[in-house]
């Protein structure tokens, strides 16, 4: 658990300023973390009961995580990587992390609410985004890693990278465990029942979008009809 520092007390001068920033910085963005990493069920309960986690630092992390995004479709070694720089969409590297993080937090929050989850859409989204903390220091040693390794080598990058994601995976199911308030079997009931809502969620998406696309096409040919015919 961080030693907050109250905001009466904040120091006033450059100095003791610059210090203060680089204790909030170590105490939310490092410290709190890495006690979570280590310690899910009392972290996460910190998390929710006392008010740890700061909306701040969830984005943050957010957008670290979209920048490393992006880094590893420029920088990655071409040992594990294909990728060409001139193909970058940024749009689509934004998505890739935004989408799914909205998308999970969404479909668990409307299937949590149904089985008397007491975790909030706030509380989801921000454990979802401190528990890519592992996976921002894999995924940038990683990064690095991949531009001086051999062929051979590539296990060891592939490990690294599987590490971060199975940490990830961990911190999630001990947030939901935490935050809902749930017993293991209902967790898993839980996931299990997001994953579905999930599915339920990109089918709705995708007849939405192809409906949109059937009235613009509509709205098109009218359109065109009306241009050749009187003007």
């Amino acid at each position: 658990m961080t030693n907050n520092i109250k905001v009466e007390n904040i120091p006033k001068t450059f100095f003791e300023k610059v210090k203060y920033g680089l204790s909030y910085f170590y105490d939310n963005f490092i410290k709190y973390p890495a006690y979570i990493l280590t310690h899910p069920i009392k972290g996460f309960d910190y998390f929710k009961r006392e008010n740890e986690g700061k909306m701040n630092v969830a984005v943050t992390f957010l957008i670290a995580m979209i920048l490393l995004q992006i880094l590893k479709f420029q920088y990655t070694g071409f040992v594990v990587s294909q990728n060409d720089p001139n193909d970058l969409n940024t749009i689509r590297e934004v998505s890739l992390v935004v989408f799914p993080v909205i998308l999970f937090t969404a479909a668990n929050w409307s299937i949590t609410t149904l089985f008397d989850g007491k975790g909030k859409m706030r509380d989801i989204f921000m454990m979802i985004c401190y528990s890519l903390y592992p996976m921002l220091w894999t995924e940038s040693i990683g990064l690095i890693f991949s531009n001086f390794i051999t062929a051979e080598e590539v296990g060891f990058y592939l490990l690294l990278i599987g590490i971060g994601n199975f940490l990830t995976g961990y911190l999630i199911f001990f947030g939901l465990l935490s935050i809902h308030e749930y017993g293991v079997l209902k967790c898993i009931g839980s996931i299990v029942g997001t994953a579905l809502a999930i599915l339920v969620i990109l089918f709705v998406m995708l007849l939405a979008f192809d409906l949109f696309q059937q009235i613009y096409s509509f709205l098109y040919t009218i359109y065109r009809e009306i241009s050749l015919r009187y003007l």
